[in-house]
């Protein structure tokens, strides 16, 4: 019993000790929400525009790693076209990066035959 009573912490007129320890525990939490938290809610909508934003000919990569064009779009799942008309079934949560759309195949075209005329030009 003694032992026990000799371990205490001795009282020494502290009286913001429970407070201070609080302050501690916000400024710990709010440091994960802003360096944590925060960033990777913000990642996941980003994420969940990319799928929600798919369409008919874009370039994807899956979490796989598999590189394919979207050939057609359900409600939970994609078709994406790998090559040699071979076709796979995935689900949307599957794919991972947006390589390029085909609005970006129009504009790199354009911009294509704009430098080649103007190298030709020359």
């Amino acid at each position: 019993m003694y032992t026990l009573l000799a371990m205490a912490p001795q009282p020494n007129g502290q009286d913001g000790g429970m407070f201070s320890t609080l302050i501690m525990f916000a400024a710990i939490f709010a440091i994960f929400y802003f360096m944590i938290i925060r960033p990777q809610q913000k990642k996941q909508k980003e994420r969940e525009k990319m799928i929600e934003a798919l369409k008919k000919g874009d370039k994807i990569v899956t979490t796989g790693g598999l590189y394919g064009v979207v050939a057609g779009i359900e409600d939970k799942t994609v078709l994406i076209d790998v090559g040699n008309n071979v076709k796979l079934k995935y689900d949307k949560s599957a794919v991972n990066v947006l390589a390029s759309s085909s609005k970006d195949k129009k504009a790199d075209a354009k911009n294509e035959l704009k430098t080649e005329n103007s190298v030709e030009e020359k």
